[in-house]
């Protein structure tokens, strides 16, 4: 008997259909050694050893489905240049499906550059355009999702606030996989959480939680009260409060909140460490989990993923 095979929920993720939709991103690394600091200015000179590449974002939530053997059908935008292109032949190369991926001429691939130092990261470069779609992009893109909705088990949305999942583009996309019963899994950004209502599972962390809320989190009784208000924000959907050493904390129903420890044991990154919760929450919820074991599973998938450096992906073995 493998290793996936011995949990029966891992066992079914294999071949499970999912919708991506959300913001991706080309990962980018500088990876080298500093022996010095410049004359020019007081920063370190990095010797520049290796480069490397990664699915970010959105695209990162459907490279952890192809890890865990789903099947992933990304829906975003992606601008007409070179990292564009990269994080297509990405994407192809483990078999994620991105022909949902718009190309547009006046709008750059969103690109995160990492300057890795002695396994320390020394500067990040960002290149990207937050401005909200045009109507017309919009309608393409909620065009090739409701193509393909009815062909998939769940949906995930990954908003890391880049301009593809406006407030339409949200309720639109939670509204088709509502009529098809699909389960819908959020990784939300910014303080509009009502664009939100309606999907199955919401999951915050802390940070955002105290944005949206205006106040700050200390202790359990102030993480009960918070889990509380979300859900009302969201109009009685489920909300998995993502805590990092604190673990996770899931609202559901009229029940207790369920507290899941966090089991990580060495934290070198926590990139896309939301990413990979995001993938196993709907891989588990598109294999008839309860919310309770996908947050379970989830939490032993974050734990992993922190133990590697740079963005990364988590494998069925593994978990």
């Amino acid at each position: 008997m493998t290793e996936q095979t011995k949990n029966p929920l891992l066992s079914s993720f294999p071949g499970k259909n999912i919708l991506v939709i959300g913001d991706v991103m080309l990962d980018e690394y500088v990876w080298g050694d500093v022996h010095r600091i410049s004359p020019e200015a007081p920063v370190p000179v990095v010797e520049v050893q290796r480069r490397s590449h990664a699915c970010g974002g959105a695209a990162n939530v459907a490279a952890n489905v192809a890890s865990l053997k789903g099947r992933a059908f990304v829906a975003s935008v992606v601008g007409e240049d070179s990292q564009g292109l990269r994080l297509r032949e990405m994407l192809a190369e483990i078999g994620v499906d991105a022909k949902g991926l718009l190309t547009l001429d006046d709008r750059p691939t969103s690109s995160k550059l990492r300057v890795i130092a002695h396994s320390q990261q020394v500067v990040r470069v960002d290149s990207e355009q937050t401005s909200a779609l045009l109507q017309n992009e919009e309608d393409d893109l909620l065009g090739r999702v409701e193509e393909r909705i009815s062909d998939v088990d769940a949906c995930a949305i990954s908003d890391y606030g880049k301009g593809v999942v406006s407030p339409r583009v949200a309720r639109l996309v939670i509204q088709f996989a509502r009529e098809q019963n699909k389960p819908v899994v959020v990784d939300p950004k910014g303080t509009d959480f009502s664009k939100y209502r309606g999907a199955t599972l919401v999951t915050p962390n802390v940070k955002e939680a105290e944005a949206i809320l205006g106040i700050e989190l200390r202790g359990e009784q102030a993480i009960a009260d918070a889990g509380r208000s979300l859900r009302e924000v969201l109009d009685g959907g489920n909300v998995l409060l993502t805590r990092g050493a604190q673990g996770m904390s899931l609202f559901s129903g009229s029940a207790q909140p369920r507290h899941i420890p966090a089991i990580a044991k060495n934290v070198y990154d926590v990139t896309g460490a939301g990413d990979t919760v995001l993938a196993v929450l709907t891989l588990a919820l598109a294999s008839g989990a309860s919310l309770t074991d996908a947050a379970k599973l989830a939490n032993v998938a974050a734990g992993l993923v922190v133990g590697k450096l740079g963005t990364s992906t988590v494998t069925l073995s593994e978990l």
